[in-house]
């Protein structure tokens, strides 16, 4: 998919699902580690699920607010390509557990107004990929995965200098539009393409890469 739109397909949490987003054309396929989330995972399930992920996919873990001894855990039995920090992290500890690690970091940062935009460049700094996702409301039990958008326009023309991925609210119906709005080339979907919280359902993660502008496999 190096001439198209990058799709991550986040919170997958059975086997069918891994193998329908790998088939369907996901650049990435993403694992929640946050246990107040429907799609979180323990660390054994999880290595199964990651070791059943072709070659050359990126296998991305959420996670949140983690200390360094439940990531050495994770990271000990689980074959990770990049991790996703989707908590309060801050600048320092992104570029701390870059350096501890050894592997790619994404950091998530959430958006409801220009008083947010600024958290970005500052994070762009150190991070390898900034997601930018909407930001939850002040009551909200999760950090992402809620079903919320984001105004667009608030980042449209806006460019960083690490790779970018739009997340937040998408659904196969509005992500072309948010595609066209923002010149987002990477993509995140989760609650998006579920039947029910944290069960992927097929037809609807094909239908989001399709309107993306990813190429299908078949």
């Amino acid at each position: 998919m190096s001439d198209s739109i990058r799709v991550k397909i986040c919170g997958l949490t059975s086997p069918a699902a891994v193998e329908a987003a790998a088939r369907l054309g996901a650049s990435y396929l993403g694992f929640v580690f946050f246990p107040r989330s429907p799609r979180h995972l323990e660390i054994e399930t999880a290595r199964a699920l990651a070791m059943a992920v072709p070659p050359g996919l990126a296998k991305v873990a959420l996670t949140v607010d983690a200390d360094d001894a439940a990531l050495e855990a994770l990271l000990d039995r689980v074959p990770i390509d990049m991790l996703q920090l989707h908590g309060h992290e801050s600048p320092d500890r992104v570029a701390e557990l870059r350096a501890r690690f050894g592997l790619p970091v994404m950091k998530a940062v959430g958006v409801a107004d220009e008083a947010d935009l600024p958290a970005l460049a500052d994070h762009a700094r150190v991070a390898d990929q900034i997601l930018v996702d909407a930001k939850p409301p002040k009551d909200a039990a999760l950090p992402g995965g809620n079903g919320l958008a984001f105004d667009w326009r608030l980042i449209a023309g806006r460019r960083w200098p690490v790779p970018w991925m739009l997340a937040g609210g998408l659904t196969p119906g509005n992500v072309a539009e948010a595609i066209a709005l923002t010149g987002a080339q990477q993509v995140d979907v989760s609650s998006g393409v579920e039947s029910a919280p944290g069960v992927k359902d097929e037809a609807l993660m094909g239908r989001f890469i399709a309107a993306a502008g990813g190429k299908e496999r078949t």
